[in-house]
């Protein structure tokens, strides 16, 4: 299948990979079977890749929900978020709706793809970030002209889904692989170890990702490794994961990122791809 241009990321998400796609596509593998993808995000990987089969995965169960929608329900998505108001007001109005859990279970699934991709796009920076129960909680953006109604990228990547085989699925970074084998390449983007104890964000979701899981997903590598699975892994370059990955192959790369609240604060910081293959 031929790339389609228009294929992108239709969600901001904290780490996206749109920046670093010029140094991703300098380590992808050749050749490989099905790609799959435990952490997918906003996608920026699987959507410049387009492969023919995939797995892709999330744990956020509302994000996996926009992605089914797209490719579903792309012409009833588009028609309800034209129907959202760039207002302050409204925003918080349509924010609040998870807060009445009653209310929140009886929403269709394209009212909430539709109500993930405003607040997205409305929000203050654009980010999707919940609290601890789960609660969409990031406040109002106050942008001018924001593009809530993407349709052609929402019909862009509506064809895409519907043409290739992309397996959804909605859970534990291990589980999302059940079916992996020789042959097969997977790409890691996982919460990133924190540089500082004040840089740790995992508001993607109500959960975290802490020491023990990045030990767990290196566990996971060297049994894919063993496999004869090749994977490719972002993280950041702390200490911690330089010796964790030491006997594989790191690439120490730069990324600007802006998820500190403060702006001065914000700027490139060092991150590596570890990779089981040259």
């Amino acid at each position: 299948m031929k790339g389609n241009p228009l294929v992108a990321p239709v969600l901001k998400w904290v780490g996206g990979k749109r920046q670093l796609l010029p140094e991703i596509r300098k380590r992808l593998p050749r050749e490989f079977s099905t790609y799959y993808e435990p952490f997918l995000g906003g996608g920026a990987v699987l959507f410049f890749l387009q492969p023919n089969q995939a797995v892709v995965n999330d744990i956020n169960h509302e994000l996996i929900n926009v992605y089914c929608v797209i490719r579903d329900n792309v012409e009833e998505l588009i028609d309800h978020l034209r129907g959202h108001r760039n207002e302050a007001a409204y925003f918080y109005k349509i924010r609040g709706l998870d807060r009445k859990r009653a209310v929140y279970s009886q929403i269709s699934d394209i009212e909430r793809a539709s109500r993930i991709l405003y607040l997205n796009k409305t929000c203050y920076n654009g980010l999707f970030r919940v609290n601890q129960q789960g609660e969409f909680n990031a406040p109002f953006g106050r942008y001018h002209n924001p593009n809530i109604v993407n349709e052609t990228g929402l019909r862009a990547m509506s064809q895409y889904l519907n043409q290739a085989r992309i397996t959804f699925r909605s859970g534990d970074f291990e589980a999302a692989l059940e079916g992996v084998g020789a042959g097969d390449f997977v790409y890691f983007d996982p919460p990133y170890d924190p540089m500082t104890e004040s840089a740790n964000f995992t508001g993607y979701d109500k959960g975290g990702f802490g020491r023990g899981e990045q030990i767990r997903l290196k566990k996971l590598c060297d049994s894919l490794d063993s496999q004869g699975v090749k994977f490719l892994l972002s993280n950041s370059a702390t200490d911690f994961v330089l010796d964790l990955y030491s006997h594989y192959n790191i690439r120490v790369v730069q990324a600007k990122r802006a998820v500190n609240s403060k702006g001065h604060k914000r700027g490139h910081v060092n991150e590596v791809l570890v990779s089981n293959y040259n």
